[in-house]
């Protein structure tokens, strides 16, 4: 009855452990509507990622926007991660945004 019940504890534990790896969902959005030449911040979202290891950069024509800030890591009910970044900046027209996400061994760019 002892090994039986060990067994299972140890089953339960190990799956309960160790969550299954899962790519972010990655959203790209503006507090505002656009207004070109107007301020405005731009956010981008990582949502349902494990393990929780993560960079997250915005981008400017595929450079990186400075003075971002990072929110604190966030963990779900499920053990899944969620973070946002986001930039106040001024949109200009012929300029292309994005968010950019590597987790794991994957890089993914997200256009805003």
């Amino acid at each position: 009855m002892n090994v039986q019940l060990s067994f299972i504890m140890l089953a339960v534990f190990s799956t309960s452990s160790f969550a299954k790896e899962s790519p972010p969902e990655i959203k790209v959005y503006s507090q505002n509507p656009v207004v070109f030449g107007e301020k405005l911040i731009l956010i981008c979202y990582a949502s349902g990622f494990y393990p929780r290891d993560i960079n997250v950069e915005l981008l400017k024509n595929g450079e990186v926007i400075p003075g971002a800030e990072q929110s604190e890591l966030g963990i779900n009910s499920d053990g899944m991660f969620h973070l946002s970044k986001n930039v106040g900046f001024t949109p200009e027209s012929d300029s292309q945004y994005a968010c950019q996400v590597k987790h794991m061994q994957n890089e993914k760019t997200v256009t805003w």
